[in-house]
């Protein structure tokens, strides 16, 4: 797997466990379908993408 790949499929793992757990956790807390869903998505909005590839990398360079 290139480079590219490897962080592409990091952020793309990284948007969904943070949309998941914050639907869930909304859910739980009591909001409706849709309100849990703006907050999945607020949550993918909010992502530190630059961590996310940073992490990616670091792991990149240990393997």
């Amino acid at each position: 797997m290139t480079d590219e790949q490897r962080i592409a499929e990091a952020v793309r793992r990284a948007c969904l466990d943070a949309a998941l757990e914050a639907y869930e956790d909304a859910q739980v807390r009591g909001l409706c379908r849709e309100g849990a869903w703006e907050v999945a998505i607020e949550a993918v909005r909010s992502l530190d993408v630059a961590a996310v590839i940073a992490a990616s990398a670091s792991v990149g360079k240990k393997d």
